[in-house]
């Protein structure tokens, strides 16, 4: 944005797709898939803060409130109007909190961008694709936070050769995967670990992919499988990793 700000859309790449090594990789997918499809976007590259939801969350809101308060005079003074994130806690906070600080945007997920870019046609998938099995795990801010449900699971369902099928609790009655509300940077120290809860769930589909639209998610999806000793049988996915691995 330093250099050019005159792109239609801001994509807001957030902490993890900044910085954790594996989720970078979904930050280059993603923005592989945006090229493909000819969006004229931009970064905020070393500008970009963290957007604050993980401080608010654990109760330091001082820290929280510092963090959008820069952030949103940022974003207003690059006049930006419209953003996309593949972070669901970047999302949640942009579109709902950032408005209380004078951050008014037009905001939506990655996996909505994908889906409304698959249905115009501006990115298209392969007439032939691999067999696969894939489950997908909702984000708590995506789905019960944000009722985003269909955006990341359609995109899924127009893959050849790919079977969509779902955990026992899902959509409005899915199951967190352990990290959200700031717990992605405590410990468990009673009971089952809830990663592993979910986990255990993803593994008895009997899917070969679980596929997420989260960091956080990620994360712990990965983690709870390691867990079982599965992750050479069941690998998670970004669903941008999916869709440009099918994509022409």
């Amino acid at each position: 944005m330093a250099e050019d700000s005159s792109g239609e859309i801001l994509f807001w790449v957030g902490c993890a797709g900044s910085f954790d090594a594996r989720y970078q990789n979904v930050s280059k997918a993603f923005v592989q898939l945006m090229q493909k499809a000819n969006v004229d976007f931009r970064i905020l590259g070393t500008e970009e803060k963290c957007n604050g939801d993980t401080a608010r969350r654990l109760g330091n809101e001082y820290l929280a409130q510092m963090l959008m308060q820069e952030n949103v005079d940022k974003l207003n003074n690059y006049g930006v109007k419209k953003i996309v994130t593949a972070c669901p806690h970047c999302f949640n906070s942009l579109k709902n909190e950032y408005p209380q600080f004078g951050g008014n945007f037009e905001v939506i997920h990655h996996s909505e961008m994908i889906d409304q870019l698959l249905v115009d046609g501006k990115i298209k998938l392969k007439d032939e694709g691999v067999k696969s099995k894939i489950t997908y795990h909702d984000s708590c801010y995506l789905g019960r936070y944000n009722n985003v449900y269909d955006s990341p699971r359609d995109p899924l369902k127009m893959i050849k050769g790919v079977e969509l099928v779902e955990m026992e609790r899902n959509r409005d009655k899915g199951f967190c995967c352990g990290a959200g509300g700031g717990r992605m940077f405590l410990e468990e120290t009673e009971g089952t670990r809830i990663n592993n809860n979910r986990a255990e769930e993803a593994i008895k589909t009997n899917a070969d992919t679980v596929a997420s639209a989260c960091p956080f998610c990620m994360t712990m999806m990965n983690d709870g499988i390691k867990s079982f000793d599965k992750q050479d049988s069941v690998i998670v996915k970004d669903i941008a990793e999916i869709i440009l691995e099918n994509s022409v």
